[in-house]
């Protein structure tokens, strides 16, 4: 009995639909406009950053020079003295979070985690994996953290050191935590103790480029931890990220078969996002600005012509994402829209222009053809 055509799956086959998928796409914060061509020479390699960047170790064939320079941009554009910073490039947002929220509880074993009901999902896994007591806090009808709700539960537990876990773009509606009011408020309480994560996953690439916005700025705010992601705005075949951090605060531990220290989550490290966000960064850092201008200005475009229709829509301020009525759920599919209870979300990025956009409304019922 041959066995030779068992499997039906082909290479050919996929990037078929691949293609074909990547065409209607709007409920995902992806840059899908990448060019990723110059680092396939790349793939023959084993790239592997072991162990802390900032440590060569005993394994060569690694890419840390090029990790170094990526921590460095984010430093710079989050106000962070390049002596002062460290941090590493992560498979993901959700690591960045992890390792953020992970920092502050090895800072305060005792400390409480607090997060609004709109934080990302990771955040909540964080409390689980490493045992931190949580408090979800209130979050206003937009999507921001309610302040008076935080002020009573931190006044509550004013004894205890306190993780601050602050939404630059929440995972439903793209709502922007105000760091300025979260400092105020332990200022206020004369809570010493803490730790702030910024969740940026998709906004800490967008605030820095938006006026009016509070920046994210650790010289003028006692921000402990940033996580970023790098398959978002900045655009990356493969999901990855970033976490910066102070480098005061940073537990090392000596890995003496490796030649270097245990400062990440994981072990093994893709050594190949690096290149692809560095060569990104390379390429485009002097368009990041007018990318996220045009970026809102079509949210903005989608946002009018839905609330022009009387029908429900929201946009947050310094966010890209537009929230609208849950249509069909061929639509849903189609469209690969991210969809909670009642509604549904576009994010727009890169990869997405009027006429793309328009098609969607006409499908929506919004726009006549």
């Amino acid at each position: 009995m041959s066995t030779a055509n068992l499997s039906v799956l082909s290479i050919d086959g996929l990037l078929e639909r691949l293609e074909s998928r990547s065409k209607l796409h709007a409920g995902y914060p992806y840059n899908l406009a990448f060019d990723s061509h110059r680092v396939l020479p790349l793939l023959k390699y084993t790239l592997n950053n072991l162990g802390d960047a900032y440590v060569e170790g005993n394994y060569g064939i690694n890419t840390k020079d090029f990790e170094r320079e990526i921590i460095s941009f984010f430093a710079d554009i989050y106000h962070l003295e390049k002596d002062d910073a460290w941090g590493y490039v992560t498979s993901c947002g959700t690591e960045g979070n992890l390792y953020g929220i992970l920092m502050g509880r090895e800072l305060y074993p005792d400390a409480i985690l607090y997060g609004s009901a709109d934080c990302h999902y990771s955040v909540v896994k964080a409390a689980r994996m490493f045992r931190i007591p949580f408090v979800e806090i209130k979050s206003q009808i937009h999507g921001e953290i309610d302040y008076s709700s935080l002020y009573e539960a931190l006044d509550k537990n004013r004894h205890k050191p306190a993780i601050i876990n602050v939404n630059v773009g929440t995972t439903i509606t793209g709502a922007v935590d105000d760091i300025s009011k979260v400092v105020a408020i332990l200022s206020e309480l004369n809570i010493t103790q803490f730790h702030i994560h910024v969740d940026g996953a998709l906004g800490g690439m967008l605030i820095p480029y938006m006026e009016e916005a509070t920046p994210l700025d650790f010289s003028r705010y006692p921000i402990g931890s940033i996580a970023v992601s790098g398959h978002k705005f900045i655009g990356s075949p493969v999901p990855c990220g970033i976490v910066l951090a102070r480098k005061e605060k940073v537990q090392s531990f000596d890995i003496e078969y490796l030649g270097s220290t245990d400062t990440t989550i994981t072990g093994s490290r893709n050594g190949l996002t690096p290149v692809i966000l560095w060569d990104a960064i390379e390429q485009r850092k002097h368009l990041f600005k007018e990318e996220v201008l045009n970026c809102r200005k079509l949210a903005e475009y989608f946002w009018n012509k839905i609330a022009e229709s009387r029908n429900f829509a929201l946009i947050n301020p310094f966010s890209t994402t537009v929230v609208f009525e849950r249509p069909e759920k061929f639509l849903e599919k189609r469209w690969q829209l991210a969809c909670y209870g009642k509604i549904a979300h576009i994010v727009v990025m890169q990869n997405h222009n009027q006429a793309i956009l328009e098609q969607l409304l006409q499908e929506l019922g919004v726009m006549n053809t």
